[in-house]
């Protein structure tokens, strides 16, 4: 089984990926090119770590041998010289994906896959960047990756069957459910996710209800342990835009056209969570009234 593994972008989704296969006892070097990212993941992996361990989950023994297996590089050179499998999760963006693509190609050793976490961007596409569509894949993770059981597995026009049976079992020792999908814009979670959350802006945007009330009918109404809008700020309201308007242009549909009111608050900087701001207010000031409340009561 391969079981070198490069992770390129130690964001939110990069470093849940590394914990992931370092967890599973996977070598893995993860890449970014500013080292105070890197510095960050680690320490969100360490903290994600010691939960699993308040849990019972976990022994502090197997966290060091977890911590052990992750090495971080500024220079994708220096990563890829050895690696079984490449998986790109840098931001949801075309051309930046392709030129990571192209230099992966050019790095990597002959029979490395080179597998990408986008959720909407085209594997075939992506696969045209290199010389070996062959073994280009898509591995589609749920974040929190270290929780989130389902991983989709998406082949591209050209992705061989070995290339995709070695990582839909790859994905199996990670405790993961892989699911085959086929490449179509969103593939399956975004196709079917991203306009329930459009859908729910437009709601907001024409005036029916507000925020918490159209997440209150969602929870229990629906039984969904979060609902659409905060889900959008968890995911990030520009990763929200980025993928309609993959859809949109993928499939020319106007059902996929992001909502006005989501392109302004994105241009606004208002991006949900990462920003401290988006259809809820996570600034450090609300926190801390949320705190004083729960002392009050």
């Amino acid at each position: 089984m391969k079981k070198n593994i490069v992770v390129i972008g130690a964001g939110t989704m990069g470093n849940g990926i590394a914990h992931t296969f370092a967890q599973s006892g996977f070598t893995v070097n993860l890449v970014d090119v500013k080292q105070e990212n890197l510095d960050k993941a680690l320490k969100t992996i360490t903290t994600n770590l010691d939960r699993i361990i308040a849990k019972g989950n976990l022994t502090e023994e197997e966290k060091a041998q977890t911590l052990g297996n992750i090495k971080t590089f500024t220079d994708i050179k220096d990563a890829v010289t050895t690696a079984d499998l490449i998986v790109e999760a840098a931001t949801e963006n075309l051309d930046l994906k392709l030129r990571i693509f192209s230099q992966m190609d050019e790095l990597a050793p002959e029979n490395c896959i080179l597998a990408t976490n986008t959720s909407s961007i085209s594997i075939t596409q992506i696969a045209a960047a290199t010389k070996r569509p062959e073994k280009v894949i898509g591995m589609h993770f749920m974040n929190p990756v270290p929780i989130m059981k389902l991983v989709e597995i998406i082949k591209g026009y050209s992705t061989s069957k070995d290339t995709f049976d070695v990582i839909f079992e790859m994905s199996k020792n990670l405790g993961k459910v892989p699911v085959e999908v086929n490449d179509y814009p969103g593939f399956v979670a975004n196709r079917i996710l991203m306009p329930m959350i459009n859908e729910a802006i437009e709601t907001l945007y024409n005036g029916v209800a507000g925020v918490e009330e159209i997440d209150t009918v969602m929870k229990l109404g629906m039984a969904h342990p979060m609902g659409p809008l905060q889900l959008a700020d968890f995911i990030g309201l520009d990763v929200c835009l980025a993928i309609l308007n993959v859809m949109y242009e993928g499939f020319k549909n106007p059902k996929y056209a992001p909502n006005p009111l989501l392109v302004n608050m994105v241009m606004a900087g208002k991006k949900g969570v990462k920003s401290g701001e988006g259809f809820y207010d996570y600034s450090e000031s609300k926190k801390a009234e949320k705190v004083s409340k729960m002392f009050l009561k």
